[in-house]
């Protein structure tokens, strides 16, 4: 395994199956580990929307996985992907309080794969 590509593959085993968790059978799957239902068809749309985005980020971190090119891309994609998501979730728990505990412990790796992600860049970006 190359290091380099080490934060897109993390990336890529942990968002694909939470792409398909979240948009393959929202009505099922997510009452069994949140405290709300998916009962209409505009919430059932905006989680097979997150996964649709989900796996079109997927897609890119493979491309860079598999072509060098795509790997500038794809590493800053991940580092804002994740930043990003770690971000809403710290001011959801400032303004919301506290999540299940999925969602925050979920804070700690999304925000670990962000910085992770903007420190292979660095290193790897000027390091050639």
């Amino acid at each position: 395994m190359n290091q380099k590509n080490l934060h897109l593959l993390l990336s890529v085993a942990i968002v694909i199956p939470a792409a398909f968790f979240y948009g393959w059978n929202p009505e099922h799957f997510l009452p069994s580990f949140f405290d709300f239902e998916v009962k209409t068809t505009d919430l059932k749309s905006v989680f097979r929307a997150i996964m649709g985005l989900y796996l079109s980020f997927s897609l890119l971190w493979i491309l860079g996985i598999a072509k060098p090119n795509f790997w500038n891309a794809a590493t800053l994609s991940n580092g804002l992907f994740m930043s990003g998501i770690a971000l809403g979730r710290l001011l959801s728990l400032f303004i919301d309080g506290k999540s299940s505990d999925l969602f925050f412990y979920g804070f700690f790796g999304e925000a670990i794969l962000g910085i992770f992600a903007f420190y292979q860049y660095q290193k790897y970006t000027h390091s050639t």
